[in-house]
């Protein structure tokens, strides 16, 4: 049987933690070369590299961030075990960590979480944010994330075993600015012609659907920005920069967040979102709390 020194990963998890082992050393109150040592130990043992260095900064490899994660919940469940015993039970926090495809909207991801902070059990929410959904399959593969929440499923061609757990799907609403959402509201969608808008970033599958729409109607709108931050175009929106596009089951909150008025709607674009997962069937009770919520209530 392989035994893990828990030395080793106390030391290797403090440097992480403090990010140089010069802190780790003060926290510690250890030399330099004991903790540099001890942690050459646990990678020889592990057969991998944990940290690389970047300038004067140690950064976790992609091994190291998986050690982490777990040497993290080793810990915490040591701590755990000392306030039972001590009788200071309180319960151990789950933790969820989310991968957020940077193009969904900020609102809608927040009721799509928002569920997880309402179990009985106590839960802390990690959120990762990226450009594109398929930056997280690695993280999926590692279980350093437990589900991606994205516009679209994963792709046919990646080298993770991932499963796409549809949440539903609503229309899209057109918004702006009260002086430019009036100019542009008579004769809605051909009055978008020649309007400034604000457009999703390329690789997004709302920015392909849009382009489609736009050009099945012979619309041509004067495109102002492409944003891959969809919070960033609400904010410009509301400036007055343009008119941009959302969901329409986050409609209400975005016009009274962003002070923001409706131009017009549209239920021939359908915006669709997946929970990714490595499982098929989902056994984390905070994932299972968001996709029951937003099958039943959010895109019900």
């Amino acid at each position: 049987m392989e035994w893990l020194n828990y030395h080793h990963l106390l030391y290797f998890w403090v440097v992480a933690k403090e990010g140089s082992i010069v802190r780790a050393s003060e926290e510690l109150h250890l030399a330099h070369p004991t903790i540099s040592g001890q942690i050459h130990r646990l990678e020889e043992v592990l057969g991998e590299k944990l940290f690389t260095r970047k300038g004067r900064s140690l950064v976790l490899t992609d091994s190291g961030r998986v050690a982490f994660r777990y040497a993290d919940e080793i810990f915490s469940l040591g701590r755990e075990f000392l306030d039972t015993v001590k009788g200071r039970t309180s319960g151990r926090q789950i933790r969820l960590v989310v991968g957020v495809s940077d193009v969904l909207a900020k609102s809608i991801v927040h009721r799509m979480l928002e569920p997880a902070f309402h179990l009985k059990e106590d839960v802390r929410v990690i959120c990762r944010e990226h450009r594109s959904t398929e930056a997280f399959m690695g993280d999926l593969a590692a279980h350093t994330v437990d589900v991606v929440l994205s516009d679209a499923p994963a792709g046919p061609g990646t080298s993770v075993r991932a499963f796409s757990h549809p949440l539903g799907e609503c229309g899209l609403v057109f918004l702006a600015a009260p002086p430019l959402a009036k100019a542009c509201r008579r004769g809605f969608p051909q009055s978008l012609g020649g309007i400034p808008f604000l457009l999703p970033g390329s690789d997004s599958t709302l920015r392909r659907a849009l382009n489609e729409w736009f050009d099945s109607r012979g619309i041509r709108p004067r495109i102002v920005a492409e944003l891959d931050d969809a919070a960033l175009a609400q904010i410009l929106g509301e400036a007055g920069l343009g008119v941009f596009a959302v969901p329409d089951v986050v409609e209400q909150e975005v016009r009274r967040r962003y002070k923001v008025q409706l131009v017009g709607r549209t239920r021939e674009i359908r915006q669709r979102f997946y929970a990714i997962s490595v499982e098929r069937k989902i056994r984390h009770p905070a994932v299972a709390a968001i996709c029951e919520v937003a099958r039943k209530h959010i895109f019900a």
